[in-house]
């Protein structure tokens, strides 16, 4: 596990724990549109479809996915909002 990545000041975080797709990209979707340009989310998730879900959403919507990590079931990734 990541030391630094888990000392970066976020702008906010989305709980999806207990959730099952789509309902965490949903509410990704939704959480990034309020961040500010540059902003950094924290998710946490349980769902082990988000592994595939979420890099595809950063992609497609040219957000950059600053890191991931998995361990017991639990799914935590950090996202930048593009700038703009």
């Amino acid at each position: 596990m990541s030391d630094s990545i888990e000392s970066l000041a976020v702008d906010a975080v989305l709980d999806a724990t207990g959730l099952n797709c789509p309902e965490p990209v949903m509410m990704l979707h939704q959480k990034v549109r309020d961040l500010p340009a540059g902003g950094l989310l924290k998710v946490i998730a349980t769902d082990p479809s988000t592994e595939r879900d979420i890099p595809k959403f950063c992609v497609f919507l040219d957000h950059e996915l600053v890191d991931k990590q998995a361990a017991d079931g639990v799914y935590l990734y950090w996202i930048r909002k593009k700038q703009g």
